[in-house]
């Protein structure tokens, strides 16, 4: 089966075209495709036609499926497909998910590696997703910055006190499934391709274990204002037909609510289980 793999800029995002993963692909096929994404850390894989069970068959051609906390929030039939929608609502405002740069459920013990959207339906103009590479915002901190955190480990919660946006309210069984919060470490190693890489989420992080809450909110407000720099950005305009999945590990990201909202913006979402980061080695 002939295919391509073209970066989309030169450290982060990669376009797959002629494959379709609604069909079984073969080993070296399926190898290919993993090495790509450890590599480039976004994957958009161009026009697929996916009915929901199509899509959660593709998937997995990247990994094995995790649950989302939010569990009232699925596709009807299918209780591991989540969907991101501009139709939801909480009292006297339309809610927006993901507005600020974040990445998925920090605060399990073993956090998703991947995340991946297939547009239902998406308004004329706008609604981009934007994705900070992690790996180069550690590369470019001043050595004394990573010295100062490489041996750090913050406690990721839910929904942070300090959030800087405002999380849809669980239902009283998703808060009993939650799982307990995450303690991991601000630099982590990526298991597959073995770089470091900032791990950050203000929306999940309610402490940095041993420093004070005002230390802690200082520091995690510098190394974002560092790591959401546009020159580690890769910035997708979605079009129908796109499978785009992004390494939790390895980038941030955030949606943009810049479009009409009387169009309607309809995602399924499914996510893949990870493993607990692997911290940096500390010298003996």
């Amino acid at each position: 089966m002939a295919y391509t793999i073209t970066p989309m800029t030169p450290h982060t995002g990669a376009e797959v075209r002629g494959l379709d993963l609604s069909k079984s692909v073969d080993t070296e096929t399926r190898a290919a495709l993993n090495r790509a994404f450890a590599q480039h850390h976004v994957l958009i894989v161009r026009d697929q036609k996916y009915e929901p069970a199509d899509f959660r068959n593709a998937v997995q051609v990247f990994g094995e499926l995790q649950p989302h906390d939010k569990k009232e929030m699925h596709i009807p039939g299918f209780p591991e497909m989540y969907y991101v929608s501009n139709e939801q609502t909480v009292p006297g405002k339309r809610f927006i998910s993901g507005e600020s740069f974040h990445t998925d459920h920090s605060n399990h013990p073993a956090p998703p590696k991947a995340t991946i959207l297939y547009p239902v339906s998406l308004p004329s103009y706008g609604g981009d997703t934007q994705y900070a590479n992690m790996h180069l915002a550690y590369d470019e901190l001043s050595e004394a910055m990573k010295r100062r955190i490489d041996g750090l480990k913050a406690v990721h919660v839910y929904n942070s006190r300090y959030s800087p946006r405002e999380l849809r309210p669980l239902s009283p069984e998703s808060l009993k499934a939650l799982p307990p919060p995450g303690v991991h470490p601000l630099v982590r190693v990526h298991p597959e391709n073995g770089r470091k890489a900032l791990f950050l989420n203000p929306v999940r992080i309610e402490s940095i274990v041993g420093l004070p809450d005002d230390e802690a909110l200082d520091l995690i407000a510098e190394l974002m204002t560092h790591a959401t720099q546009k020159k580690y950005e890769y910035r997708h305009q979605w079009t129908y037909g796109d499978m785009v999945l992004w390494d939790n590990r390895s980038v941030l990201h955030k949606a943009n609510p810049d479009y009409d909202m009387n169009e309607r913006r309809f995602l399924y979402r499914l996510m893949l289980k990870g493993e607990a980061p692997i911290p940096v080695p500390q010298a003996a």
